[in-house]
């Protein structure tokens, strides 16, 4: 997400960073999405919506996969992306 604006790179690390140090964190700022994926959920000041999604492994939070929101719906290829890469880090 490096071609993200400063300011919306400032808010999702934030975000993050949130989930990384207070959790467990609900919503608005974490929700599941089950088979141990969960989802950082960030409003950013360029007025878009982004998500992480992320697991955890050996206690520490692994960032799989992110994106600006254009549906409502979690798209289906971004959560076969995260459980992928879930798997290549877990095995």
């Amino acid at each position: 997400m490096n071609e993200l604006p400063r300011e919306d790179q400032r808010t999702l690390g934030r975000d993050i960073a949130k989930v990384q140090w207070g959790w467990p964190v609900g919503m608005p700022v974490c929700r599941p999405l089950g088979k141990g994926l969960w989802e950082v959920r960030s409003s950013l000041p360029s007025k878009r919506e982004a998500r992480v999604i992320f697991a955890f492994h050996d206690g520490e939070l692994i960032a799989l996969v992110g994106f600006i929101k254009k549906t409502q719906a979690t798209p289906t290829l971004e959560l076969d992306l995260a459980l992928q890469w879930l798997k290549a880090v877990t095995s």
